[in-house]
């Protein structure tokens, strides 16, 4: 079964999640997500696999996050995932598809309930 991790190598929680997969004997298919950004419909599959609201993904203490007043709690998802794909930076790690079924690493012992 393919597994996919967007990892950001400087994160220690994306860090932590690999070493727990490639502990298990899995090699997972690494995107940095930073420097290979997922596209808005990538953004919005994972949204879906990951079963939250688009905002649940946003990383607040980022620049863009202000900047883009993306605190307003009137913009919509499609706004959410587009400046997602334009700043990668807002997306949060690590992501961990494996198969159909995705977890956000955080904690890191998140993504064994997919693994199974």
């Amino acid at each position: 079964m393919r597994t996919i991790i967007y990892h950001n190598p400087r994160c220690s929680k994306s860090r932590e999640t690999l070493a727990l997969l490639n502990a298990r004997g899995i090699e997972p298919e690494i995107v940095d997500y930073l420097k290979t950004p997922p596209d808005a419909a990538t953004i919005a599959d994972l949204v879906k696999r990951l079963g939250i609201a688009p905002r649940a993904l946003l990383r607040k203490g980022e620049a863009p996050y202000q900047a883009l007043g993306l605190d307003d709690p009137e913009t919509s998802d499609a706004d959410i995932i587009a400046a997602m794909a334009a700043h990668p930076v807002l997306i949060e790690r690590p992501i961990v598809v494996h198969g159909r079924r995705a977890a956000l690493g955080r904690p890191p012992q998140n993504v064994l309930a997919i693994l199974g």
